[in-house]
């Protein structure tokens, strides 16, 4: 049994950080009109609340990656976990709008350091494939604890002691973290040969930045704004100059050979279509519970708790499946499996009753948590001796490009429908098709059993 706590306490460590990380994400919609309103913020400035950790964050994952196979993955784990906690204590106690959104940009920083060390360190504490699909479960039911608990924890907090307490939780998980990890993470190896490629990290950076941006503005603005069409444009000259500085570095942030792998690139696409997938239905029941069937915030959180209720448990459950049956067969069932819950939405439409829309969305949350793990380890399983921070930064990255994506399209859909209903059922199907792109991906890129070492 104590061998067992031991083998543990790596994994509690590492999944402390990350549920950190993931509930700032979800905890904070509920307290934005309320910190508007105390801190007589601008809209602008409620929107920068919001989107400015989730621009940093995204925007730095494969800087946190690259800094995590030169550093030593566990010291910018920790430094990641240092900056998260201070952030935001620095949140709890701002006086202002604008000192709260540069304490958030600094706290998306530390997500971003933490993240990628996370995934690295699971592989690093547990070798073993079958413990390693186990560890990677329940990293990825953490996402799924965290998003699902964010909207009521946020709500309870915001009407009881208030919104400064949505930031003051994470300091006593700030400090769990940093012990358990000091005390019972080893070190990990460190590549001190391998510079920094900082006009490739530049690149990278402006690029998820500038795409994020147009898309957070395309669902207010309509996808043929100026201003969208303008930041897609400088987002692609900025992914080519990525491309080609990365073909000319000695030590590329993102090693272009990588890429080749079909595991690899494969994997991380499949990750940002379900991320398309979830978030973008996330968002449009969202719209749909409050402006057209009048549900309060914190009920809007009560009526999605079905969907991310499964989460918490189907990663556990995949990463113990795995072993028997590999990955390939897990991803394509869970991603065929949200196919049909977003399609018998998008059949139904704004008419279905909310009981009627508990089983699709069950099974959405459900088939895109059973489908984390398998592409997690494939991609993992892909990256080469020295490389699985740079591996699991490129694909959270894809992923939160996937829910930008997603929470974008599915607003501008809802919002240039001749009709509501028409807009509803449009946004569900593409989400449909999106997981059923997966289930396809999933059967040519995720290595059959038989072909795992």
């Amino acid at each position: 049994m104590a061998s067992e706590r031991r083998s543990l306490a790596p994994l509690l460590a590492v999944c402390a950080g990350y549920f950190m990380v993931i509930l700032d994400v979800t905890v904070i919609n509920v307290a934005v009109p309320v910190i508007g309103r105390e801190l007589s913020a601008s809209l602008t400035g409620i929107q920068w609340i919001t989107d400015g950790y989730t621009l940093v964050f995204a925007g730095f994952l494969l800087t946190g990656g690259a800094l995590g196979d030169r550093l030593g993955n566990r010291r910018v784990f920790c430094a990641g976990v240092a900056v998260f906690t201070v952030s935001s204590a620095a949140c709890a106690l701002a006086p202002s709008a604008a000192l709260l959104v540069a304490a958030r940009l600094v706290e998306g920083f530390g997500a971003a350091l933490i993240v990628p060390g996370s995934l690295a360190l699971i592989q690093q504490a547990y070798p073993a494939r079958a413990e390693r699909s186990r560890a990677f479960g329940v990293w990825g039911s953490m996402a799924g604890i965290a998003a699902s608990s964010g909207p009521l924890l946020g709500g309870v907090l915001v009407s009881t002691v208030g919104w400064r307490w949505v930031f003051i939780i994470n300091l006593p998980v700030g400090a769990a973290c940093l012990v358990l990890t000091l005390r019972h993470v080893a070190r990990s190896p460190r590549l001190t040969a391998r510079s920094l490629d900082w006009p490739a990290q530049c690149a990278v950076v402006a690029t998820v930045a500038l795409l994020t941006s147009a898309l957070n503005e395309a669902g207010r603005r309509g996808w043929t704004d100026p201003a969208v069409l303008a930041g897609v444009g400088l987002a692609v000259l900025a992914a080519a100059a990525f491309v080609m500085r990365e073909r000319m570095a000695r030590s590329p942030v993102l090693p272009l050979s990588l890429l080749r792998s079909r595991a690899m690139s494969g994997g991380a696409v499949i990750g940002l279509l379900f991320n398309f997938g979830f978030y973008g239905m996330v968002f449009a029941a969202s719209l749909d519970f409050q402006h057209q069937r009048g549900f309060s915030a914190l009920s809007t959180g009560l009526a999605l708790f079905p969907a991310v209720a499964m989460t918490m448990f189907a990663s556990v459950l995949s990463g113990r499946l795995s072993r028997r049956t590999g990955d390939r067969p897990l991803v394509i069932s869970g991603m065929l499996l949200a196919s049909l819950g977003l399609a018998v939405w998008a059949a139904g439409g704004s008419a279905l009753a909310y009981p009627l829309l508990v089983a699709p969305m069950m099974a959405a949350g459900f088939g895109t948590s059973f489908a984390l793990t398998g592409s997690t380890a494939t991609v993992m399983g892909a990256a080469p001796p020295g490389h699985s921070g740079t591996a699991s930064a490129f694909f959270n990255t894809t992923r939160q490009i996937g829910s930008a994506t997603g929470v974008a399209l599915g607003g501008s859909l809802l919002a240039s429908a001749t009709d509501y209903d028409t807009g509803l059922r449009t946004s569900m199907a593409v989400g449909a098709l999106a997981y059923l792109t997966a289930a396809g991906l999933a059967w040519l890129c995720v290595p059959a059993k038989s072909e795992r070492a």
